[in-house]
């Protein structure tokens, strides 16, 4: 199934993610909110590796099977607050990325529940989900075999 393997992919490039990766952990972006945008970019963009690995991840930092069950139709429930929503929207228009400009009532939006840097750190997570997703797209890394570091 893969494509190219974990060994074949010049070190250079996990070593650079990474790095980004690592900046996430230093930023007021909580974890489980963080993965939650994680899983549901994936989820758009058909990554069966990275959906296993941040649903294995959201599961083990106490997200719930109703919430997880439930986020690709995250609109058509009342289990993500107001927050949430905002970013999820956020996430789905920068994923479906068109030649359109981003419409001010949805930065607007953002604006009403994070900083101006906090709205940088969120592009920079979303634009990074979709940057693994297109890679794992490639290489095809076997989804299940993920495991959560302890």
């Amino acid at each position: 199934m893969e494509r190219i393997s974990y060994q074949e992919v010049p070190v250079e490039i996990f070593e650079k993610l990474g790095a980004i990766e690592v900046y996430f952990e230093n930023t007021s972006i909580d974890k489980q909110f963080l993965e939650l945008l994680r899983l549901r970019i994936s989820q758009m963009n058909g990554c069966a590796y990275c959906v296993d690995m941040h649903s294995k991840e959201l599961k083990h930092l106490g997200e719930t099977e109703l919430r997880l069950n439930s986020l690709c139709v995250w609109q058509e429930t009342p289990y993500f607050s107001k927050r949430e929503r905002a970013a999820l929207h956020f996430a789905e228009l920068l994923t479906r990325i068109t030649d359109e400009p981003l419409a001010d009532h949805c930065y607007d939006s953002l604006l009403a529940f994070f900083s101006k840097e906090e709205i940088c750190n969120l592009t920079l997570a979303i634009s990074q989900i979709n940057t693994w997703n297109r890679l794992m797209k490639v290489f095809r890394f076997t989804p299940g075999n993920y495991k959560v570091s302890e």
